[in-house]
């Protein structure tokens, strides 16, 4: 016993070990931990037979986890060690055919083939691809005589046929699609071609051709390049720049699919589709953003292109997720570009010289710069960016006249929108305010418009609010009582607003006198209703709501005004969409939506002895009045306003936007009965981007009003083909222990229902990792929350897999089932025993093994059929019938008990047939 074991054969014993757990972990389709069980053995192991194995079994995980070019290169290890490893040969093959490389896959087939000749499996396999290669033949060689037809058609002068046109520049774009039908073109010298197309000017043309190159472009990083150099950024930037809106924007859509690839080749080393070149892609990178970056300036580029520009730094030069450490691309934008930026956003419209901008691009300005500043790390890099923008406001102010002032302020409004701290930081300098201040009573209307903007902008941050309630406030009465214009009133109203509702929700601290507050909200309502008024300015009463409805008097009225409501929707669906925030803000405060703090009890006791403030709640904001504002609404047709809002590709619709439309989305489900109406105006659709992006809050919202949908609606109808299985992955996030137990009985409730629908279902709740955590809950204190899990695994419990995790070594899985079948509350037991019905129905070897789990087992069978509730006695008989037709040793041990002399009695009852 005390003999040292030699040291190999111990590390050998853990490496077969480790090599066995990964087996099972494989067998109950773990995939990513029998992996990880692999690759711990290979570390363990010297053996190079052993090793051989290892990779091979790694190569099926590899597969599963449909990581293809991992899969290839395990499996080729494998190989190297035995040629003649035909499970080795099959796997490399499959991987091989995922790849595109099927004449390599095919060589691997016929190994395997004629070193087991009898294995049918190997020959389908080969019959099939042999097929799937002629058919590649076929299509290729189909292929290269249509698109040299297509491309004579469209390039021709004389051809006078619009239809023919149009239908050869559709082919193109279709067979660009295909990655054969994109190589093909590519070969045969399409990119030249291509370019002729763009020159010619001809929109249709121009379209067609920007449209193929999205297809030659997407995914393919050394043709991406190609296609660059060939192209050359200057073009590309000069196509996005022109006058007609759907030609920029698909020049905006090839460059972001150019953009995505270039940068895919920066991130990862690249195998698979490309293996050969591995190509530098920054150079081309910073030279296409470069020439973005001089679009933004440039005199002749149309207003929607520097839109586009400005839309497409914002999606491509920030990092995506705060994982990513390297902000490289930032730091250069700013270097190179942001004087640029700024010049967009210090636009004064209608001034001599100024840029053509759309309603958008200053809004577009004011969020690139924040994601920008946002994704920053260190005080170092702000402190650069705090001084590049100090010293652009000077350049305006000092020594410019009048309209450098007007510049220099616009730009500390820009700022203010987007990146606030800078905001604050350039009001601060000498003379910036006295100028706004002194502005707001210019008699140019122009000039007055600016500075009252500047100065509603900088009453949000609370840090200059008191002294611009302290200089401000009059100022804005005077002009909002005196002024002449309209559009200068409503903005001098917002700026009171803003204010006056620096108290929020709380009731008693509003700082203007009682019913001023609904004057002003009638006014913001008029103002709305009027068309004669234009878009941009009307656009302003929603801010001017946005904060009035703070007040649950305002709400009632603006709830009972449905030309106000739908003004405001019509205005949410318009071009402008600097006011998505603002009807988020004024559907949040209507809907009560916003997030409730509810005081402790003992606190406000103390406050009340000590004479301190206690907020208070409006009576009106009580629930039967946010019902009754919720079904106005609804009848007002917010649903489908809101599914407008979250459809526009769009900087305003910041993660902060999404959120709040998430949380009116979430009180509009709150009653059952009102969610059929929201699911038919489209309101199913609008939630799942919702709950796949954005803030977390904003994500948990709109899974738990699609859970509430999913609950009580039938789902196939609610989220009709695909979309049901885009549904699940934001149901699974509910399962996540951070959220609350509300979010997770919700959520188990939906997936229950889902996984009664399809096997296919049913697979992707399983791909998404929910059966752990859906197993989890099974051991909940809550018994709600218990009894939701228990009812979801029965309904998974249809699966092969999951019924092979009640089978797995060391799981208690079956145990707590059988035991929970004999549990108190009658719920939870219907919903145990319903599995165990279908379990021992679906796979008999788990009837052998009731007996093991538990010395309780006969019990528990025969209190089900003594059951006073004719379910349960149903679910105990199927058991027992199953169990019965299993084995004879369990048929023999029910047959010893009274289990015999129950069935009779049962098997005679008239009632219960």
């Amino acid at each position: 016993p005390g003999a040292p074991v030699p040291a190999g054969s111990r590390r050998q014993v853990t490496a077969g070990q480790l090599r066995e757990q990964g087996n099972a972990l494989f067998q109950a389709g773990d995939h990513a931990a029998a992996l990880a069980a692999y690759t711990r053995a290979l570390s363990l192991c010297d053996a190079a037979p052993e090793r051989a194995v290892l990779h091979r079994n790694r190569a099926a995980c590899y597969l599963k986890l449909e990581d293809y070019a991992k899969a290839e290169a395990d499996a080729s290890k494998a190989i190297e060690a035995d040629g003649r490893d035909v499970k080795a040969l099959f796997r490399r093959s499959q991987a091989l055919q995922q790849l595109g490389r099927l004449d390599q896959a095919v060589s691997d087939l016929q190994r395997c083939v004629s070193l087991e000749p009898r294995n049918k499996a190997f020959q389908e396999a080969l019959r099939a691809l042999g097929s799937s290669m002629q058919e590649k033949m076929k299509t290729m060689s189909c292929t290269d005589s249509k698109v040299e037809q297509m491309f004579q058609i469209l390039l021709d002068p004389k051809e006078e046929d619009a239809d023919k046109k149009q239908k050869a520049a559709q082919n193109l774009i279709v067979v660009a699609r295909e990655e054969a039908g994109a190589e093909k073109i590519f070969q045969s010298d399409g990119v030249r071609l291509l370019t002729q197309l763009l020159d010619t000017a001809k929109a249709d043309l121009m379209l067609a051709a920007l449209r193929t190159l999205v297809g030659l472009c997407s995914g393919h990083r050394s043709r991406t390049m190609a296609i660059l150099v060939e192209l050359g950024s200057p073009r590309l930037s000069a196509v996005l720049g022109v006058e007609h809106e759907q030609v920029s924007l698909a020049a905006c859509n090839l460059l972001h699919v150019m953009f995505d690839s270039l940068k895919e080749g920066m991130q990862k080393e690249f195998r698979g589709k490309e293996d050969a070149v591995v190509l530098d892609s920054s150079k081309d990178l910073k030279l296409l953003i470069k020439h973005l970056l001089e679009l933004l300036v440039l005199e002749g580029a149309s207003a929607h292109g520097r839109d586009n520009a400005l839309n497409l730094l914002i999606k491509v030069v920030p990092r995506k997720l705060p994982k990513e450490t390297n902000n490289s691309l930032s730091l250069w934008v700013i270097d190179q570009g942001l004087k640029k930026i700024l010049e967009v956003g210090s636009t004064v419209c209608g001034a001599a010289g100024s840029l053509p901008v759309t309603e958008n691009s200053r809004m577009s300005a004011s969020v690139l710069l924040s994601k920008l500043y946002d994704d920053l790390k260190c005080d170092a890099e702000r402190e650069n960016f705090h001084h590049l923008c100090e010293d652009y406001v000077k350049s305006w102010f000092e020594g410019h006249e009048l309209a450098g002032k007007l510049r220099a302020i616009q730009t500390v409004s820009c700022l203010l929108q987007g990146p606030s701290d800078a905001g604050n930081r350039v009001l601060e300098l000498e003379g910036i305010m006295d100028s706004v201040l002194s502005l707001c009573a210019s008699v140019s209307e122009a000039h007055q418009l600016v500075a009252v903007e500047a100065l509603i902008h900088a009453a949000d941050k609370a840090k200059r609010a008191s002294f611009i309630t302290a200089n401000g406030v009059s100022l804005l009465k005077e002009i909002y009582k005196h002024s002449e214009r309209d559009s200068i009133r409503i903005r001098a109203l917002v700026g009171l607003c803003k204010l006056g509702s620096a108290g929020g929700t709380d009731f008693s601290m509003k700082q203007f006198a009682e019913g001023s507050t609904m004057k002003l909200a009638k006014q913001c309502r008029k103002w709305l209703c009027n068309e004669a008024i234009d878009a941009g300015t009307r656009r302003w009463a929603v801010e001017g709501l946005a904060y009035l409805t703070f007040d649950a008097d305002v709400k009632e009225e603006f709830v009972e005004d449905k030309a106000a409501m739908q003004a405001m929707f019509q205005l949410a669906k318009s071009e402008d969409r600097s006011v998505l925030y603002a009807v988020a803000s004024t559907l949040v405060n209507c809907t009560n939506s916003y997030d409730h703090e509810e005081p402790d009890p003992q606190m406000l006791e103390l406050a009340k002895y000590a004479k301190q403030h206690i907020p208070e709640q409006h009576p009106k904001d009580k629930t039967d009045f946010v019902k009754r504002r919720v079904r106005k609404l609804l009848t007002a047709g917010v649903v489908s306003a809101l599914a407008c809002m979250v459809k526009s590709e769009n900087p305003a619709l910041t993660n902060s936007c999404r959120e709040l439309i998430s949380r009116v989305f979430l009180a509009l489900v709150e009653e059952a009965e009102d969610r059929g109406a929201v699911v038919a105006q489209g309101g199913g659709k609008a939630l799942i981007p919702l709950s796949l992006e954005g803030t977390e809050v904003g994500q948990t919202k709109a899974a738990q009003a699609l859970a509430k949908i999913t609950i009580t609606s039938n789902p196939e109808m609610a989220f009709p083909g695909e979309r049901i299985y885009e549904v699940v992955r934001p149901l699974v996030s509910l399962l996540h222990l951070q959220r609350t137990g509300l979010e997770n009985f919700e959520g188990l409730m939906a997936l229950t229902n889902l996984a009664g629908i399809s096997e296919r279902l049913r697979q992707k709740i399983l791909k998404e990792k929910a059966v752990p955590m859906i197993e989890g809950y099974m051991f909940e204190e809550h018994e709600l929350i218990r009894l939701a899990a228990t009812e979801c695994m029965c309904n998974m419990a249809m699966s092969k897999e999951v019924q092979e995790l009640f089978l797995a070594e060391g799981s208690d899985r079956l145990k707590l089932m059988v035991l929970y079948s004999g549990e108190e509350d009658e719920k939870l037991r219907r919903a145990a025993s319903g599995t165990l019905a279908m379990l021992t129905a679906l796979h008999p070897p788990i009837c052998k093994r009731i007996p093991q789990v538990t010395v309780h087992w006969l019990e528990i069978l025969q209190a089900l059929l003594l059951s006073p509730s004719t379910e349960l006695q149903h679910r105990g008989a199927v058991v027992v019938m199953n169990m019965t037709a299993a084995a004879r040793e369990v048929a023999e041990q029910l047959m010893a008990s009274e289990m015999l002399e129950i069935l009779s009695v049962l098997a005679k009852d008239k009632d219960k047939p």
